[in-house]
């Protein structure tokens, strides 16, 4: 199936002048490419000038040529293949630092997640966390990770969590059977999404539970069913994805639970601690972790 985008280019051609088609032809023909080229080097390529490819991204609906070229690296994120994927990165680093070039663009994720999250979504996650009878957290294949930590830290904050496992689609349920109203599902998905994710997602919104999304855009799979939208900018990273975003994100969630919840966390803390030097689980030589 083509993506909107694309299926609005194609269906468009009549109505585009001459120009315009020749930038819908060479995007369609070439979306894997054109996706991360500046308008002045799209434009060079189809022999059009750069405020033509400006007009075209306005035409497409969009406010400028930045936020049509975000739809069009979304798009590519989620149809090509792994080894396509590393083509695209090889070409988009050169032959420069590849040290520099990834962390920098960490760097302007971040930057770019901190200015469009949604303060208010954010705010609102936390409450319903604190509030929550139960929480569950669920994300998959890379996404498994940050799925993970937010679990592991959240078990530091509350005796509720439950971190989903997705070894098949229907455990995946039969963990879920008991949720419904008061609980709360935090669900993480990037591309390529998941649609084991996207069905525990429905799953959680028909019981009535409130789903904390984690994502990409306000058009991912699970976006539509979000209570609280979190979305954070994450980007190609050779076969892999970027997620240092989205784990900026948990932190900062960890974060604001633990000012809420500071006099039952500490109390919690001093009594894990004595557990942990009781049973021996930290060198406090500072050899790290002992084998006992």
């Amino acid at each position: 199936m083509r993506d909107d985008l694309l299926q609005r280019m194609e269906k468009g051609m009549d109505s585009f002048s001459k120009g315009q088609r020749q930038i819908a032809t060479y995007i369609i023909n070439h979306y894997e490419k054109s996706a991360y080229m500046t308008a002045s080097k799209l434009g060079a390529a189809v022999n059009v000038s750069e405020s033509t490819v400006v007009r075209f991204a306005i035409e497409m609906g969009f406010a400028g040529y930045p936020e049509f070229q975000r739809a069009m690296q979304n798009i590519i994120r989620n149809r090509l293949k792994s080894f396509q994927r590393i083509e695209v990165t090889n070409h988009l680093i050169g032959g420069g630092d590849v040290l520099e070039k990834v962390l920098t663009s960490d760097i302007d994720k971040i930057k770019h997640t901190l200015d469009t999250i949604d303060r208010a979504a954010f705010e609102g996650a936390v409450d319903k966390l604190i509030a929550a009878k139960n929480i569950y957290v669920f994300g998959v294949r890379s996404s498994f990770a940050l799925a993970t930590t937010l679990s592991y830290s959240l078990r530091m904050v509350f005796d509720n969590v439950h971190l989903i496992q997705s070894t098949s689609g229907s455990e995946v349920f039969e963990q879920m059977l008991g949720i419904g109203q008061d609980d709360v599902l935090v669900a993480i998905s990037f591309p390529r999404y998941s649609n084991r994710v996207v069905t525990a997602v429905e799953f959680a919104h028909r019981a009535g539970a409130d789903v904390v999304a984690l994502t990409d855009s306000k058009s991912a799979p699970i976006a539509a069913y979000a209570n609280q939208l979190l979305t954070a900018q994450s980007d190609m990273a050779s076969f892999m994805d970027s997620l240092v975003a989205p784990l900026s994100i948990i932190n900062a969630l960890i974060v604001a639970l633990s000012r809420k919840r500071q006099e039952n966390l500490t109390e919690r803390l001093r009594r894990l601690e004595q557990i942990w030097e009781d049973y021996d689980v930290y060198d406090n030589q500072g050899g790290g972790e002992t084998d006992a």
